[in-house]
């Protein structure tokens, strides 16, 4: 079942249930997945591999709007931004752990054969698309300096 169709089914679910605050976090899911579907030079169905590139977008956004409202002391918008990252990381895959992440990025060093800081270029590249939805761009980033240097 693609993506598009369980936030069908979830959009109906919480409208029954009264869920208002879970309906405006699906609604704005279906409206970034229908806006890409519709982008100029798109064919109309989106791959697993966009629909997740979509979601971890839109997670980060709720994430950076969630500092700066802890930073603002603004807790009744932290809140609404931290509920509608709580619903968007439902259809997102698990992330990896600390522990699995640094297993992951060793299994890849040992593979492009890095061993130097000057080496972090080779295996960002191969990081990031390998663990691209289940890791975090940063953790990855922070992880393959820490065991370049």
């Amino acid at each position: 079942m693609s993506l598009k169709t369980t936030i069908d089914a979830q959009i109906k679910a919480a409208m029954l249930a009264r869920e208002s605050g879970r309906l405006m976090a699906l609604r704005d899911i279906k409206k970034v997945i229908l806006l890409e579907e519709t982008k100029e030079g798109k064919t109309g169905e989106l791959t697993t591999d966009e629909e997740t590139k979509l979601l971890t977008k839109a997670a980060k956004q709720r994430r950076d709007s969630a500092d700066i409202y802890r930073q603002q002391n603004r807790p009744d918008l932290l809140e609404k931004e931290l509920a509608e990252l709580a619903v968007i990381e439902e259809f997102l895959p698990k992330q990896l752990s600390e522990d699995e992440l640094r297993a992951k990025l060793e299994e890849i060093k040992a593979r492009v054969g890095a061993s130097a800081p000057s080496d972090m270029g080779k295996m960002m590249g191969v990081a990031t698309k390998e663990l691209a939805g289940i890791a975090d761009g940063k953790a990855i980033s922070a992880m393959v300096k820490a065991l370049l240097a």
